[in-house]
């Protein structure tokens, strides 16, 4: 993507928000070259923090990309915010409801118009207590069948020092250590021209949270318990939204 052809909304956001990320984070950084500089790719980092979204987009627009993160289809319908959002080629998502199928398209869409769409597998932030990545939801994998694009991994460790979500605290002091690593294109090949059936799209996205759980222990080191899975709901509590 050349930076010149940035809109001047994504200009904006771009002025707005690398400066701070510049300050508040010492980074370090590894594998933008796995990021290719052209064509669609799946991007599917791990979610340790809600100042994690800030990190991968300076990452990902560092690596020669503008990342499309997807969005619930409501935050797009606030007045200005939506507004700003759509310029700035942000991608609205229904969620649990008839209208994802019609989501799935446009993600689709972004991808056949060469976009870089930054999907969370987890869904929301992990709920292990160590931060470690969770099962993970089937609409990357979906996704990667549906296109044949590549899906990179990403992994961080750090943003939850920024703000841990676990006690609720923000920490604005300057660069506050922060480690972010791409990984070749997970290898998914084993299903291409499969049927997208529950099996298929679970072990998918079970490949995908293994490789995103290995590459997170290179760099935090420790030893990673297995996936943690959600706790089942009892019978009649209505569904959180969450990431298709």
């Amino acid at each position: 993507m050349a930076r010149r052809r940035l809109g001047f909304w994504q200009w904006f956001a771009v002025v707005l928000v690398k400066p701070v990320m510049t300050v508040w984070t010492r980074r370090t950084w590894r594998g933008l070259e796995h990021l290719r500089r052209d064509g669609g790719v799946i991007i599917v980092p791990n979610h340790i923090s809600h100042a994690d979204p800030l990190v991968a987009a300076h990452f990902v627009y560092e690596a020669g990309r503008w990342p499309q993160f997807l969005g619930k289809a409501s935050v797009f319908r606030v007045p200005v915010i939506g507004w700003i959002l759509h310029r700035c080629r942000q991608i609205p998502v229904e969620r649990n409801t008839v209208e994802a199928v019609r989501s799935l398209d446009q993600l689709v869409a972004a991808l056949d118009r060469g976009g870089a769409v930054v999907i969370y597998p987890e869904g929301t932030i992990t709920r292990e207590p160590e931060l470690w990545p969770m099962k993970g939801k089937t609409g990357a994998a979906r996704l990667a069948l549906a296109t044949g694009a590549p899906v990179v991994p990403l992994v961080m460790w750090g943003p939850e020092r920024m703000f841990d979500p676990r006690r609720s605290r923000l920490d604005p002091r300057p660069r506050i250590p922060v480690t972010v690593v791409a990984g070749p294109p997970v290898d998914l090949g084993r299903w291409a021209g499969s049927t997208p059936t529950k099996a298929v799209l679970e072990e998918m996205t079970d490949t995908i949270m293994l490789r995103l759980r290995d590459m997170l222990t290179e760099i935090r080191g420790g030893t990673p318990p297995p996936l943690w899975e959600r706790p089942a709901r009892p019978a009649g509590e209505r569904r959180p939204e969450a990431a298709a």
